[in-house]
């Protein structure tokens, strides 16, 4: 049974403030359930209808079976699917490796369903570190997880000053290539690709800050065919992304 209680702190988690607050967050579906069930990460507790429950095993985690009216209380989804669970975060630790793989940095990205997707695209072309500006969307955003579809649980997220990573890089003596995508860079399609790397992204709007354009070694562009003025940032990546791993 849930109380009270546990429904107002469960459907709290609709509230910025809660969710970066917290140490736990929120997981709806069969799909992600299945992802962090195949993951490292702790689940604290499942709240999920009864045909759910039978159709699966043992689960780790102490599961609540509630009905259809109480799980679209519950959900924060407009349809709510199933199951939902609280899953513990993870302690984030400092990144010190960067050899031999490409990392994506993302500067400002705002919304969370890009953020998700290119979570999720990143995913799909290898990319396991992505490092993002501490006012880029929360990656606990649950609008940000459920746009991943599971790679949020796959992909390691870091928060941190772009600014003083980049200059650390320019300092050292293995210094990394840093490719940027601006409007006026050169073609991607003529870019010499160094398997270890940094891929930065700007702000849906704004592009990349001012303040991180001189660490880039390698302004690149996707070549414009039609009118359109620009991409979507997340669909900018996913292009970059694939003529990057392609070649």
């Amino acid at each position: 049974m849930i109380n009270n209680s546990e429904l107002k702190y469960i459907q709290s988690f609709a509230h910025k403030k809660h969710w970066t607050e917290e140490s736990v967050f929120i997981v709806e579906g069969p799909k992600l359930l299945e992802e962090v069930l195949a993951s490292h990460w702790i689940i604290r507790k499942i709240l999920a209808l009864p045909d759910w429950i039978q159709s699966q095993g043992h689960l780790p985690a102490e599961v609540v079976e509630v009905d259809e009216i109480m799980l679209g209380r519950l959900s924060l989804l407009q349809t709510p699917n199933k199951v939902m669970a609280i899953v513990e975060k993870k302690k984030e630790t400092a990144v010190t490796d960067f050899k031999n793989i490409s990392t994506l940095l993302l500067d400002g990205i705002q919304d969370p369903g890009n953020l998700g997707t290119i979570i999720r695209t990143a995913d799909w072309f290898g990319i396991k570190q992505i490092i993002v500006s501490v006012d880029t969307a929360g990656w606990y955003n649950p609008k940000v997880i459920q746009s991943t579809m599971g790679s949020c649980f796959r992909v390691n997220l870091h928060s941190m000053e772009l600014e003083t990573l980049l200059q650390t890089n320019a300092k050292s003596v293995n210094k990394l290539p840093v490719y940027g995508a601006l409007l006026n860079g050169k073609s991607m399609h003529e870019i010499k690709w160094e398997p270890a790397n940094f891929i930065l992204i700007g702000n849906e709007s704004k592009g990349i800050r001012e303040n991180l354009m001189s660490f880039i070694s390698h302004p690149i562009s996707i070549p414009r065919i039609g009118e359109a003025e620009s991409l979507n940032a997340a669909v900018a990546t996913g292009i970059i992304l694939a003529n990057a791993k392609a070649l």
